[in-house]
């Protein structure tokens, strides 16, 4: 009996690149100056909206928190309430400043490299 040995490969080019772009997953990414750039700046302004973002949000939680002491939902102080309210309007004014405030931060400490990473990217302009 004669056994014949026969190797048969189809090849499909979708099937390759998938393969291909499943590797590139776990291969270690390298990230270019174009991609650090637009990262650096995204911290510059995300930092300052995560700020005014906690300090507005915690500054309404308060005021809700003196318009129930004000209104008896809660207890019965609605002198209490009224101070409580206030603060927490103070809060919620604050929210800007905070904002601006923590994005300058961000932009002092960020600028050097983001002013280099952009002069080497324009090529010294």
């Amino acid at each position: 009996m004669e056994q014949e040995n026969k190797f048969s490969y189809t090849y499909s080019a979708m099937e390759n690149q998938e393969v291909l772009d499943i590797r590139k997953k776990y291969l270690p990414q390298q990230e270019d100056k174009l991609e650090e750039l637009k990262r650096l700046d995204q911290m510059v302004q995300n930092s300052g909206t995560m700020a005014g973002l906690c300090v507005g949000v915690t500054g309404t939680m308060i005021l809700g928190l003196g318009m129930c002491l004000a209104m008896k939902v809660i207890g019965q102080l609605p002198e209490m309430g009224v101070i409580v309210g206030l603060i927490g309007f103070a809060c919620i004014l604050n929210a800007f400043p905070a904002c601006h405030r923590t994005r300058e931060k961000a932009k002092a400490k960020y600028a050097p490299r983001i002013l280099q990473l952009a002069d080497e990217l324009a090529g010294g302009n």
